[in-house]
This record gives C-alpha cells, sequence and structure tokens, in this order.
C-alpha cells in the first residue's frame, strides 16, 4: 500500500481496536461557537433564540478523512431562569458514520447583578454505522473487520457555566456513558470513551474600536494525551473579527469572521496539520459557521453586546 493508505488503515484500525483509547469526539476550530454540544450548561444563556451551524471538512485531500456538521439550538425560557437546547451532530471517518441527537436543560441561578451560574444536563442518541466491509483490505478474513455495526447508544451528560457579560468558564462531560461499539467478542474493548471539556474566554478593550478576545479549550480522556486549543482573535468596530489558534501537537490556523448585523454572524478557519504522519498529505483542514439570534419583538434591542 502507498503512504495514504497506510494512514487511512491506521485511522481505521484506532477506530476499531480492541486494546486502544483515543479521543473519538469531533474536533471544531469554532468550537467557541459551539458550546451547546459542549456543555448543556450554556442552553438559553444568549438571550435570544439561537441557531448555530458549522461544517468542517478536515485533511482536504485525503482519502477517508473526518468530515463532520453541527447545527444546534436553544432559548431561555421562564424568564431566564431555564435553558433549553436541541444539538445534532453528524460524524464521519472512513467506514465510520454516527449521527448523535442530544436535548440539553438548564437552570440558571443570579450570583450578583452581573453574573450568573447555570448546571445543565444533557440526554442524546448516538447512531452508529460502521460498514467495514468496504473497505479493500491486504490481508483477507481478518476478523476484525468482518463484522458491520449498526447500533443505537443511548448517553447522559452534565455541565457547569459561569458566564458575565466578557468572561465566561464551563466544565463538563457530554458523554458519561461508555457504550460498546459492538456486542462482538472480536471487538469487546472497542467503546466510547468518556471526554471531559473545560472552556473559558473573556474580553479585553485595547482601544475604542478593537476588542481583544482570547479563550482556551481543554479536551481530556483516559489514555490519551491532554489537548488543548489557544485561540486569539481581535473584534474592529464589533463588526470584523480575525484571529489565529494553536491546538497543541496538531495544527495551527487562522479564523475570519463578520457580524453582518445584530443577528446574523459568518466564520471560516484554515488549520494545517503539524503532525508528520498526515500534514505531508493533504491541504489543510476548512471550516464555516453560520449562527442566527432570532430576537423577539419584546426585545427588539438587546441591553448590551453578546460576546458569546
Amino acid at each position: 500500500m502507498n503512504m495514504k493508505k497506510i494512514i487511512l488503515a491506521t485511522l481505521t484500525f484506532i477506530v476499531l481496536s480492541t486494546t486502544m483509547k483515543a479521543q473519538q469526539d469531533a474536533m471544531f476550530t469554532h468550537y467557541m461557537y459551539n458550546t451547546l454540544w459542549l456543555n448543556p450548561a450554556y442552553a438559553g444563556t444568549r438571550d435570544a433564540f439561537t441557531v448555530t451551524g458549522i461544517h468542517r471538512s478536515q485533511w482536504v485531500g485525503f482519502d477517508g478523512a473526518p468530515v463532520n456538521q453541527s447545527i444546534t439550538m436553544h432559548t431561555p425560557i421562564l424568564n431566564g431562569k431555564v435553558g433549553v437546547g436541541l444539538s445534532v451532530l453528524n460524524d464521519k471517518i472512513g467506514p465510520t458514520k454516527s449521527t448523535s441527537i442530544a436535548l440539553d436543560l438548564d437552570y440558571q441561578i443570579r450570583l450578583n447583578t452581573k453574573s450568573k451560574l447555570s448546571f445543565g444536563i444533557k440526554s442524546l442518541a448516538n447512531i452508529y454505522n460502521n460498514n467495514v466491509n468496504a473497505l479493500e483490505l491486504d490481508t483477507k478474513n481478518d476478523a476484525a473487520f468482518a463484522e458491520n455495526t449498526q447500533r443505537i447508544l443511548p448517553n447522559a451528560g452534565a455541565g457547569i457555566y459561569y458566564y458575565r457579560e466578557r468572561f465566561y468558564a464551563g466544565f463538563s462531560v457530554p458523554k458519561l456513558l461508555e457504550n460498546k461499539f459492538t456486542s462482538s467478542n472480536v471487538n469487546a474493548a472497542s467503546k466510547e470513551q468518556r471526554h471531559y471539556f473545560f472552556i473559558m474566554g473573556t474580553v479585553i478593550d485595547l482601544s475604542k474600536d478593537i476588542k481583544f478576545k482570547p479563550t482556551c479549550f481543554l479536551k481530556a480522556t483516559p489514555a490519551a494525551p491532554l489537548q488543548g486549543d489557544i485561540t486569539a482573535n481581535f473584534l474592529v468596530n464589533n463588526k470584523f473579527s480575525i484571529g489565529a489558534m494553536y491546538r497543541t501537537g496538531d495544527a495551527v490556523g487562522a479564523l475570519l469572521g463578520y457580524n453582518f448585523s445584530e443577528q446574523f454572524t459568518l466564520g471560516y478557519s484554515f488549520d494545517w496539520s503539524m503532525a508528520n504522519t498526515t500534514g505531508k498529505y493533504n491541504n489543510g483542514s476548512h471550516e464555516i459557521m453560520l449562527r442566527y439570534d432570532l430576537i423577539s419583538k419584546a426585545k427588539a434591542k438587546i441591553k448590551s453586546t453578546r460576546f458569546f
């Protein structure tokens, strides 16, 4: 096999491995706009009915590379004391496809006039399909690649989220259960891994027209290295944003964004893998983000700018 086939086979092995445990959850460079999927306590914190969509094409030009789509929607209810949300995530890598649908609910406590603390729970179902029969193997009759898998895996998660106008921090575990992907004895140890997420960000005025928005995102799961994203965005005139990101041991990238109005935001990012095993054989990763806030007539003007 050529190098691309070797790498693809390695990635597939990681997904199916009976002994290896690695990060399985989809990654997004626009993690700061995809907070609801990571943390149910984020639901309803934007004081509007918010819909966000993200598409990510990872390692463009590489056969079988990950492709992800995420759409989330959430809104406050009961005078802002409770938030509800719905999330859908599609994740495809090689022969493996999964669609996760989640319902989110949180309760928000006002700590003082400027800050709130939110506690959230998530219920979800992962529709998992692994079509290993579509792979071309050099070794025939390999038991690890003999059985296609189709399963619906229920799960639940929880999170906590602190926020005020110019700062937020949250910790969450969106999947508490470690479901097995297959009932086969061959892949008995192949299962979902519990992930722990921490996210934090703030806004700092550099001048009247320029704001600095640093954010960080930490991902941890057993038997895999701790991974972190550090992003530095600059917001100009509350309209145009430009920034850079660094993902430890993996990638560097750039982000662009534009607020067409108080309600509509568009974002794009490009990141380039620094890993020797993949960076030489792909054209980078692209991501596009759209967010829309539906503001009711009773709240035709939001009281303050929403940065998060």
